[in-house]
């Protein structure tokens, strides 16, 4: 639309003219400026197109370039380039005693992926003026990322938790020790107990900086103390003098236990500890406080019980809830409380005693009305079709969605689609069918689970809830793209949603004020999931639009393996091609005129390559395009 100009008149009225030389002077200065404008916009244009699906020239990762790359060969360059995880040394010391770590032993793993696509967005992220700034830097002085690594403390843990099991040691008086199932006087023991936490504070400074190191170790000792052992004696006897034995409350036949220890096991568990009575600093023998701890922390996840809400059906017809599984009360077991219990018991002679155990009560018990938890229509249904899934894939559909039929969320709860979904596993009814693992479809159990979170997602994302967690998968994947009719829908592209147990979750909060109940519906013949929401209407109302695949990028040329197994002339292909793509969907969500949730949803797909296998001195044709499975 061309733009009005307007003369502004003069104090008199009237516009004066300039002489006809200022007039050619200024033209001429105005076509010069729109002369210089279209070259610093056309400049970058240009560049940035040269550049499609690659990126831009001078950005490194840690000192290794990766200009000109696609994210995937940035991701094979940085893999083989950062050696550090594997090649790094960490060195633990306790005195002349020395541990050696690399920083892969201990759950240090480069990213390769994520700093790919870091080194991928220099350039492209923000707005115009910094895009442009960005890719000047580069070009002229260099962008130079620090890699992304993951660090999974629970293996360092591990690994600090091995070491602190040969630095560890009993404090155990001069006077007073056990030979066998004896009590005899030895020579004293200065108890060392290692610090783990700190070896673990200190393991934090020293991997980012990606040099080798040395870490010594925080020991704390404590000297012992002479006691009246006499007394100390006779009960360390006592101790000694039969077996101990463990229970549940209650047991019935699907509980663990009893544990027996017999008094030779006792023994090497006895220690001499500090302890307050009634003020007073003093040693008394007894079971090792840490020997108890480590043993019951052991047993403590098989005795765990949660609370479980009564799981309901919403009847459509009366629009009352029907009893689907009754409540569970949640047990655990409170380990302090039954080191100390274990302790006086076996002070005061007895060897046979139960496990001091916590209960919680669930918050919505059988007797539960549809009328109290708010439950009364449904408020988003959603239907998603896997149209071609092998039986094995559609058995993992049915097992995982199951999982979550009659399930309740409660008011402001956060629910985390992992935690629910538990163990997949073989043990558990999964079986093996396609998954993405890292850069490859291979054969994984629990392969169309996925089927599942994404349908999740979107029953979340058109009834209006907030989004906490998603993530996407790696490559676009046709069975979430598909219309009822079997159809590709390219505007459902960027509404999926991947699960990984426990490292990738999707995450949704009820932000309404009632309960929210789901159901699940497989139909395997029809190849259909369905997902319902009961609850509820607050007037929440969604508006969503899409961009639709962009930046559409090529998949790399096929890959061919050979496979020992397979015979000469035979071709197997086991991956299959996809267009890299990026997409954008946005939402809106109303409620009595007010926007309550703006949601920008950004995917990058990466472009995907077939890949195939070939008997041992098969002739490699070209091979024709095949259907995704």
């Amino acid at each position: 639309m061309n733009t009005p100009i307007y003369t502004q008149p003069t104090p008199t009225g009237y516009v004066y003219n300039r002489p006809s030389s200022l007039g050619q002077a200024l033209a001429a200065l105005v076509l010069g400026l729109a002369l210089f404008l279209f070259l610093v916009l056309l400049v970058p244009v240009v560049y940035g197109m040269s550049y499609a699906g690659r990126i831009f020239q001078g950005v490194s990762v840690n000192g290794v370039d990766v200009s000109g790359l696609t994210t995937q060969e940035a991701a094979d360059h940085l893999s083989q380039s950062i050696s550090y995880p594997f090649t790094g040394r960490v060195v633990f010391q306790d005195g002349a005693k020395i541990w050696v770590a690399s920083p892969n032993d201990l759950g240090m793993f480069l990213d390769a992926q994520t700093s790919a696509l870091a080194a991928y967005n220099v350039g492209r992220a923000g707005g115009a003026l910094q895009r442009l700034g960005d890719r000047v830097r580069t070009w002229t002085s260099g962008v130079d990322l620090a890699p992304v690594f993951i660090f999974d403390e629970r293996a360092a843990e591990i690994y600090l938790k091995g070491i602190a099991a040969e630095v560890d040691r009993s404090i155990i008086e001069a006077s007073l020790g056990v030979s066998g199932v004896d009590v005899v006087v030895r020579s004293g023991q200065i108890g060392r107990t290692m610090d783990v936490p700190a070896a673990l504070d200190a393991l934090n400074l020293q991997l980012p900086t990606m040099t080798d190191g040395i870490i010594p170790l925080v020991v704390v000792e404590t000297a012992p103390i002479i006691l009246d052992v006499s007394a100390q004696a006779e009960l360390a006897r006592n101790i000694l003098s039969a077996p101990l034995v463990l229970q549940v409350p209650s047991a019935t036949a699907s509980d663990p236990g009893p544990w027996t220890f017999e008094p030779d096991a006792l023994a090497a568990m006895l220690a001499i500890e500090r302890v307050n009575v009634n003020g007073l600093e003093q040693y008394q023998v007894g079971i090792s406080s840490q020997a108890l701890r480590t043993f019951l922390e052991g047993i403590a996840p098989s005795l765990v019980q949660y609370p479980e809400n009564a799981r309901f059906i919403f009847n459509d017809e009366t629009r009352q809830l029907d009893l689907l599984q009754g409540a569970s009360i949640g047990r655990s077991l409170d380990v302090e409380t039954t080191i100390t219990l274990i302790n006086q018991k076996l002070a005061e002679g007895v060897h046979t005693l139960e496990l001091d155990m916590e209960y919680t009560n669930p918050a919505v018990t059988d007797d539960a009305t549809a009328e109290q938890l708010g439950i009364g229509e449904a408020v988003s249904v959603y239907t998603s079709y896997f149209y071609g899934s092998s039986a094995e894939r559609i058995q993992n559909i049915s097992i995982a969605s199951a999982r979550f039929h009659g399930l309740l969320v409660a008011p402001g709860q956060t629910f985390s689609m992992a935690s629910t979904l538990g163990d997949v596993s073989l043990d558990t009814g999964y079986t093996e069918a396609l998954i993405i693992y890292g850069d490859r479809t291979i054969q994984g159990v629990g392969g169309g689970v996925c089927q599942v979170s994404t349908t999740l997602f979107r029953t979340v994302f058109f009834g209006g809830y907030q989004i906490d967690q998603r993530y996407a998968h790696a490559y676009r994947v046709s069975y979430y793209e598909m219309n009822a009719n079997g159809s590709i829908n390219p505007n459902l592209a960027g509404l999926d949603a991947t699960v990984f147990a426990p490292v990738v979750d999707f995450k949704f909060t009820n932000d309404t004020p009632y309960w929210l109940l789901m159901e699940t519906y497989v139909d395997a013949s029809a190849r259909t999931l369905t997902w319902k929401f009961y609850s509820t209407s607050d007037g929440r109302s969604v508006e969503w639009s899409t961009t639709g695949p962009q930046n559409i990028v090529d998949p790399p040329e096929p890959l061919y393996e050979e496979n020992a197994a397979l015979s000469k002339g035979v071709i197997k292909q086991v991956d299959w091609e996809a267009e890299g793509a990026d997409i954008t969907v946005s939402r809106i969500v109303w409620r009595d005129g007010a926007q309550i949730h703006i949601d920008s949803i950004t995917t990058h797909y990466l472009p995907w390559r077939a890949v195939y296998q070939y008997g041992p001195g098969t002739d490699i044709p070209t091979p024709e395009p095949t259907e995704e499975p």
